[in-house]
């Protein structure tokens, strides 16, 4: 599901670590368009997986995710000689981390630098979050990103309903 999903976007599926994804725009192919291809790339996979229902369980959960989007510079290099593998490393991609930490299921975190780049657009439905202590950084201003108007129609997640949901995290970001 989320494979098929992340190759619909100019992005990169970097790495998954048990239950969290990486992905980023922008590198290793630059693209202009960055932060929005990564920002709809995580609402149509917050809209996948609010349908999804996880199976064996005994009460037919859904899958929740939690995202989070920052922005900025990478180091980028390939690691390993018996199992190379491309990595990104630096400061941008602990915020993205703490951006998910510090979010919610069902709900996509941003940074104020993301929101910065997103805003401009009018293409996308952004919710001021405030001031929050963010572990490592202090106090960030942070946003929630809601939902993305494309052409005709406009797309806005929506919760769902309060059931219990089983969690999993998605650490996204772009430079």
């Amino acid at each position: 599901m989320f494979d098929s999903c992340i190759e619909r976007y100019m992005v990169y599926k970097v790495e998954t670590i048990g239950d969290a994804y990486m992905v980023s725009g922008g590198v290793p192919d630059k693209i202009s368009m960055h932060a929005e291809e990564v920002s709809r790339m995580a609402i149509e996979l917050l809209s996948l997986a609010s349908q999804f229902v996880i199976p064996h369980t005994s009460s037919s959960k859904s899958l929740a995710l939690r995202i989070g989007l920052h922005s900025g510079s990478v180091c980028a290099g390939v690691v390993g000689t018996k199992m190379p593998r491309y990595c990104l490393f630096g400061d941008t991609v602990n915020t993205a981390s703490r951006m998910e930490s510090n979010g919610a299921a069902f709900k996509i975190h941003i940074s104020e630098t993301t929101a910065k780049i997103l805003k401009p657009s009018g293409m996308f439905h952004i919710e001021d979050r405030g001031s929050i202590q963010i572990k490592g950084k202090g106090e960030m201003k942070t946003s929630w990103l809601l939902g993305c108007r494309e052409s005709t129609k406009s797309h806005y997640l929506t919760d769902a309903n309060g059931e219990e949901r089983t969690k999993s995290n998605l650490h996204v970001l772009f430079s």
